[in-house]
């Protein structure tokens, strides 16, 4: 047994293998893009160490990939195996249950599992950060703010996970809507950890839900330093930078970091194709021509049609293929869609039948210009959005075009009702976006007004 670097008992054979295992916590809280090298050494170095694989079938189940689930699958044979072998601590064994619920379509069990290892060992980052992902993908706010509150006094001002935690609980504040507090801890994160990249961009959510582009823009400047080592989270800090420039106005500077940054790789990981569809389609929305930027993300999404592990991910493939008008390719992932939301056998069949299926009529419908269609549809998901997963401002790009499409259907009356929602949950901000919404609005019931007066 070994002592690691947060203080946790770990089934480890050696201080190389703790410091390897401490060095994948790190990089895992900070995001880095060096988390795979330091799993795979702490492996190398202890191949029967059960939570190694339990944590690596996890990062798996969190990439969101279905060919990846047959990995995790792999490594939960292995950390069962490695139980059996050599033995685990309960802790290490609650790990490997919530790899299993995972594998089975049960992230929920999986998070209440977790919630028994921090209500054992609140002062585990792991599990913290670990819970933290797994609500955020289910779009349980609540629960995000509600987990780190329960853990925060196991954090003495030493804890050397401070910083990361302070970094989760100011973008938990956020997505419940306690903006000033939540910049406040982002800032008190990023002091105490400056590596910690989901901390300061907690920050710039902030800034977008506030409505100050001006400000989001002086905060991202000059810290690239916080997310330059990044994993691929560092394309999503550009895209919050991107859309502050769009609010502005500045398509230029929109462009220049889409093609330098957001899609300076051409992945399919599905973070990465979210980035840019939301970014494109709201660049479309404000009349901006994007050339052929959308045939390389339709490609690539017309792969991942038969996915199926998250609705936030299939949306997003959805938004591609609506953008470069894959008429077969939509067909066959709303059927898929439709498919699963028939079943009742994992978690997320109840994404995939709510919001899921209204939004994907709503999309296609709003791509082929049925715009009263598309906004009768993508208003019915506007109620239950939040349990497509990701953050407000990611699921902003949906409220964007249900509005528009109310606007461009006649529907202004119901437009102006969700057009309102939208400012109220930004704490009554009015962004660039909706000051020009309102401005629609406004001018197309002068017109109707207009058009029902009498002839002379």
């Amino acid at each position: 047994m070994q002592i690691d670097g947060f203080g946790q008992t770990v089934s480890l054979p050696s201080a190389e293998a703790a410091t390897a295992w401490t060095h994948l916590q790190y990089a895992f809280l900070a995001h880095s893009a060096s988390a795979p090298e330091h799993l795979a050494k702490t492996l190398e170095t202890s191949p029967n160490f059960a939570l190694g694989h339990a944590v690596k079938g996890l990062f798996c189940i969190l990439l969101g990939r279905r060919e990846l689930y047959a990995t995790a699958a792999e490594s939960l044979k292995t950390a069962r195996a490695a139980v059996a072998r050599t033995g685990a601590t309960r802790r290490e064994a609650l790990y490997v249950e919530a790899l299993a619920a995972c594998v089975n379509g049960r992230p929920t069990a999986a998070i209440a599992t977790l919630s028994a290892v921090l209500a054992a060992h609140p002062d585990d980052p792991l599990a913290m950060k670990l819970d933290h992902g797994l609500r955020f993908v289910l779009g349980d706010n609540h629960g995000m703010r509600r987990s780190l509150e329960s853990v925060r006094p196991a954090y003495s001002d030493d804890h050397p996970a401070l910083g990361y935690l302070l970094g989760c609980y100011a973008f938990a504040l956020e997505e419940t809507g306690d903006y000033a507090e939540a910049a406040a801890t982002g800032r008190a994160a990023l002091d105490r950890a400056p590596d910690d990249a989901w901390g300061l961009h907690a920050v710039a959510h902030v800034h977008d839900m506030t409505g100050d582009a001006f400000g989001g823009l002086n905060w991202l400047s000059g810290r690239e330093n916080a997310w330059a080592h990044c994993n691929n989270f560092r394309f999503h800090v550009w895209w919050h930078k991107a859309l502050m420039h769009l609010d502005l106005g500045q398509v230029d500077a929109v462009f220049a970091l889409y093609d330098d940054e957001i899609r300076s790789e051409k992945t399919d990981d599905y973070r990465d194709i979210s980035n840019a569809t939301s970014l494109l389609m709201r660049l479309e929305l404000e009349g901006v021509n994007v050339g052929d930027r959308w045939r390389e993300l339709a490609d690539l999404s017309a792969a991942r049609t038969e996915d199926g592990c998250l609705i936030f991910a299939d949306l997003h493939y959805l938004l591609a293929l609506v953008g470069d008008d894959r008429k077969q390719a939509q067909s066959n992932l709303i059927a898929r869609i439709h498919a699963d939301a028939q079943r009742a056998s994992v978690d997320s069949d109840a994404a995939m039948a709510s919001p899921g299926m209204s939004a994907a009529i709503g999309l296609e419908a709003f791509g082929d210009g049925r715009y009263a269609h598309a906004f009768l549809a993508l208003s019915t998901a506007h109620t239950h959005m939040q349990q497509a997963g990701g953050s407000h401002a990611q699921r902003d790009v949906f409220e964007r075009l249900a509005i528009d499409a109310g606007i461009r259907a006649g529907f202004f009356a119901q437009a102006g009702h969700l057009l309102a929602d939208r400012t109220a949950k930004r704490a009554g901000t009015v962004d660039g976006y909706a000051a020009a919404r309102h401005a629609l609005i406004e001018a197309g019931r002068a017109d109707a007004a207009q058009m029902a007066q009498p002839a002379e």
